[in-house]
Order: C-alpha cells, then structure tokens, then sequence
C-alpha cells in the first residue's frame, strides 16, 4: 500500500475533530488524569456518562508513572488492591497489609480502562478558567499548554460540563482559579483552600477518600486535590486512597445525576 501523507493528516484531523465534538458538552469533566482523575473517568464513563478528562501535561498519569523518586514501583493497601484488581493490573504482597505493582502497568492500563470505557482524554489542555453562572460552575475555559507556556495572547475556547472534578493534586490548578477570580468561600473550615500539610501516610490516605466531596457547587475534589484543599497530610507513593477517592467522586456525581434525571 502506498501511504498519502495527506490522508495520514486527514484522518488525524478528522477524528480528532469528532472528539472535539463530543467534547464541548459533558456531563462530567475532570481536570488532570492522575490517578484519580482516571479512576473517577472510568467508572463514570462505563456507567454511560459522559466524561472528558484534561490533562495539562503531554503524558497521563501524574506522578504514578515515577514511583517512589523514580523507583517505577507503586504501593497500595488492601483496600487500594481491589480497586487495581478490578482493572486487572498485577500486584504482589511484600508485607501483611502492602502490596506492590508495577507503576508502568498500573498507569497504561488505568488509562487504557478508561478511554476504552467511553471516556475522552484530553492531553496538553490546560484550564484557564472555569464558566460561571448563578455562583455556580457550569464549564471550563481551555488552551493549548504550550500556548501558556508560550505566554501567547490566543484567546480560549469554552465548554459545558454539569460537574467537574478537581483532580490536579497538589498544585489544585482549577480550585486556585476559582477562588482567586471570584468572591466565594469553599467548604472549607475557613472559606479557602487550606493547603496540604507535611506527610502523614496514614492519616493522608484515610483523609484523600474522606474529604473526597463537593467544594463548590458543582465542583468536587479528589486525590491528592482533596487533601490539599482541606489541608490534610501528603502520603508519598501510596496510591489507594487516590484510587478509592476516585471510585468515591463517580460515586458521588453518578448519584447527582440520577437524582436529576431520574430513570
């Protein structure tokens, strides 16, 4: 067969179009595919919800893909270990209660489950900002990454998402914004975000499912979001409670929707 560059271009441009499409009205949109972002993708997209998910980063997976200091290894309790053997990701008992897994396998293949359960996965997007209507949000503002990194005066495009998952983990990208542009208080003891404390492995993974909720109307925190928001304690590479955070937000939202359309 004799390959037409051109058709290679179209083919690319065409189908990435389609996603666009399907893009600019969500049910559910989740900003940064770490984790838990992909986790709550996809249990939200098998459930037929539809769910884009945006990652600033050229790469998915936020900081599983490392390990611990780049040891491409991963830990996760007994309860993080259902969750990884749902999506069929190996793992091995090190110790009563710990267990490892590849950081590689586990990344690709929590992304995998989720884009082959419906979920659209957006890469090199960064939010700029949210859409705003009756104090509440209703959408996201978007660019090209490296049209920010660039500091390039290109104007954003905008879409509509019914509720949206702030999955950016430490640096909480989409929360700042919110509370920066806007005369609101969180739901948070004091209004704002509080910021993560010093790590406390254990607290940190019971507090990442715990302060798993809704922040803002409309805008839920999960995974390591969660605890920076409500300033509980980082864990380091111990990855179950992001995953179960994960599985807790679909959870949560899957409810709402019922609620609004019920049947």
């Amino acid at each position: 067969m004799r390959i037409d560059e051109a058709v290679v271009s179209r083919a690319i441009i065409d189908r990435y179009h389609e996603k666009l499409h399907k893009m600019l009205d969500l049910d559910v949109a989740i900003a940064g595919a770490g984790p838990a972002g992909l986790t709550a993708a996809y249990y939200l997209a098998k459930r037929g919800i539809r769910t884009g998910v945006f990652e600033k980063k050229l790469s998915v997976g936020g900081g599983m893909w490392g390990g611990g200091m780049l040891f491409n290894e991963i830990v996760v309790q007994e309860s993080g270990k259902a969750v990884l053997d749902e999506f069929g990701v190996s793992t091995r008992r090190y110790a009563e209660g710990y267990y490892t897994a590849d950081s590689v396998e586990a990344t690709s293949t929590l992304c995998s489950k989720a884009v082959q359960a419906g979920a659209l996965v957006f890469n090199c997007i960064a939010i700029e900002d949210v859409v705003m209507k009756e104090s509440a949000v209703c959408g996201l503002v978007i660019n090209w990454t490296p049209v920010e990194m660039a500091g390039l005066h290109v104007d954003p495009l905008a879409l509509n998402c019914r509720f949206l998952v702030e999955a950016t983990g430490h640096p909480l990208e989409v929360l700042k914004v919110i509370e920066k542009k806007n005369a609101v208080r969180l739901a948070t003891d004091t209004g704002r975000i509080v910021w993560e404390a010093s790590m406390d492995a254990t607290r940190g993974e019971c507090d990442c499912v715990e302060y798993t909720r809704e922040i803002f109307p409309n805008v839920y925190v999960a995974g390591m979001a969660a605890n920076a928001a409500f300033g509980r304690p980082r864990m380091g590479p111990v990855f179950g409670g992001m995953l179960l955070s994960g599985r807790k937000v679909s959870g949560l939202i899957a409810e709402r929707l019922l609620e609004r359309c019920p049947g």
